[in-house]
């Protein structure tokens, strides 16, 4: 799952300008809150909240919310990070951290709470971002299972303020005992490509994503969101 800081995926979740203000607040709307290509939404929109703190040397912490829908009555997720970004030369970067997933809404929602660890490496040059991230849990939705995703992006701009950024990764369970994601398979994999760009303030994506898994919250979607930070 990435939602990470691309959560947050990212996260997750759209893309915005960066910031050097102290602190940012972002409101999305989503037409379907995807996460490595499952929604979780049922296929449904979501309104999505995040607050972060940029502090000294390039730490960072924040919080991160938005509906769910996972067919019971689990109805929101709120999630919490820290880390630290840095640049190790002029055009590579490097982005760690810890991530906290927390589910609400039922008397056993907290049983899908979870930590998560991440690393992000950025590469720019002329032709444009690129990334390779890591992903890993000991305790997926608290079911005791390891799990781990890999990722390689790349950004680049058609135009000023018109940008695609496609991306390709694998989600993968390594205790099969404890979590499958079909039949007897282990992983999954997801591509996405996506359509940037900014409106008066507002940053807007169209994304066309899908996965290999054989289900109706995974098949292949247009996903369109829209947000707005607010720096303070």
């Amino acid at each position: 799952m990435t939602k990470t800081i691309y959560m947050f995926a990212a996260c997750a979740a759209l893309f915005t300008t960066s910031s050097l203000a102290d602190w940012t607040a972002t409101v999305s709307g989503v037409s379907d809150y995807t996460f490595n290509g499952l929604s979780q939404t049922r296929n449904n929109p979501a309104l999505q909240v995040g607050v972060n703190k940029t502090l000294d040397d390039g730490f960072y912490a924040g919080t991160w919310a938005s509906n769910v829908d996972f067919g019971g009555d689990t109805n929101t997720e709120w999630d919490f990070y820290a880390g630290r970004y840095q640049m190790l030369t002029d055009a590579i970067s490097i982005d760690y951290g810890i991530a906290y997933y927390s589910y609400h809404g039922a008397s056993n929602s907290s049983e899908g709470n979870y930590p998560e660890v991440y690393t992000k490496f950025g590469y720019t040059s002329e032709w444009g971002a690129s990334e390779l991230n890591f992903w890993y849990t000991w305790d997926y939705f608290g079911t005791g299972a390891r799990h781990a995703v890999s990722m390689i992006a790349h950004t680049f701009e058609l135009a000023p303020n018109h940008t695609l950024r496609a991306s390709f990764d694998v989600s993968n369970s390594m205790d099969s005992e404890k979590w499958l994601w079909r039949g007897d398979n282990t992983s999954f994999y997801h591509y996405r490509l996506a359509y940037q760009t900014n409106y008066h303030g507002f940053d807007i994506e169209i994304a066309a994503e899908n996965t290999d898994l054989d289900r109706g919250t995974a098949d292949e979607r247009i996903v369109f969101g829209i947000s707005k930070t607010l720096d303070f």
